[in-house]
């Protein structure tokens, strides 16, 4: 499925929108809380991916020839799923998606919706410093610059939660900051494996994390507490929230520019305080939109001129 580019920037805009209404969603919940919120959303998001992933792997995703595992579901496991070498990179990526599922809406409980999604915002920054220790890549100095004053930024808003004597909001944030180390590990193994000839695919890699969540969380969010509305609201998160989104990234991914998409990928910080603000009366303080205008900033300034210096 190709799409022109303006068709794939307006995609990523839509995604950036579905991706920003977890947190006011979860401001709705009546009882579900921490590891129950998280259970429910990867479950619904598991069911989600489980009926759209046939669909996407016969018309969406790029077809290898069938092997001697055969078609179908079973096929598709074998290949996908086995402990093989070709697919251990699958279950690592799976993983890290495990890890930011489940940090993603634990953190959503502890903290403001402001405090992470700006501490998500700092992911490319992260990505490039991880890339740049385990696969050698180099990283320029505007980069440097721009970590340093991102660090900055959360720094400054950890630190204003400290003098507040706000523990809660402190783990939060700390929760929060496992989703963009996961998120920067899981696309460093992406790279890692694309410079090697292999491909990953993600939709499958997200179903994978979203099983792996569920199964960790499940344990943990008993006893269950979650109202009939609690269900549906958690449902709607597993779908529009995550498995749409996530299917229609790729496919915008493949037209767009990693700069663009990284630029783009901005308006979830910006749509997901706005709703939080409007939908659950969630007001940012100073601090976080001071901390949050750095982090966001850095990050604008340079995929800029990362992207301009590509195009001289």
């Amino acid at each position: 499925m190709k799409l022109s580019h303006g068709q794939a920037v307006w995609g990523m805009v839509a995604v950036t929108a579905m991706w920003s209404i977890a947190g006011v969603v979860t401001r709705q919940l009546e009882h579900a809380r921490s590891f129950e919120v998280t259970f429910w959303r990867s479950f619904f998001t598991m069911l989600s991916l489980l009926v759209i992933l046939p669909v996407w792997q016969r018309k969406f995703a790029a077809r290898a020839p069938v092997r001697a595992e055969g078609a179908g579901w079973q096929g598709w496991m074998l290949r996908n799923w086995g402990l093989t070498p070709s697919s251990r990179s699958l279950w690592y990526s799976g993983l890290c998606w495990s890890v930011m599922f489940t940090a993603f809406m634990v953190a959503l409980t502890l903290t403001s919706v402001a405090n992470v999604l700006i501490t998500l915002a700092i992911g490319p920054l992260l990505t490039a410093l991880i890339a740049r220790i385990f696969i050698g890549h180099r990283l320029p100095v505007r980069t440097w610059m721009a970590i340093a004053v991102a660090g900055a930024g959360i720094a400054w808003m950890y630190g204003a939660q400290v003098e507040l004597g706000q523990g809660t909001q402190q783990i939060g944030m700390l929760v929060a900051l496992c989703v963009p180390i996961a998120g920067a590990t899981q696309w460093t193994i992406v790279q890692r494996c694309q410079a090697r000839g292999e491909r990953i695919d993600l939709v499958s890699s997200v179903l994978l994390g979203a099983v792996i969540s569920a199964l960790a969380t499940l344990p943990l969010a008993f006893p269950l507490a979650a109202t009939r509305t609690d269900v549906a609201w958690l449902a709607l998160l597993g779908l529009v929230q995550l498995a749409i989104p996530c299917v229609l990234s790729v496919i915008c991914a493949r037209v767009l520019k990693a700069p663009e998409v990284a630029l783009l990928a901005l308006l979830e910080v910006i749509f997901g305080i706005t709703l939080a603000w409007i939908g659950a009366n969630e007001a940012p303080g100073f601090t976080v939109l001071a901390g949050g205008a750095l982090v966001i900033g850095a990050l604008a300034v340079n995929e800029l001129l990362g992207w301009r210096q590509r195009n001289v």
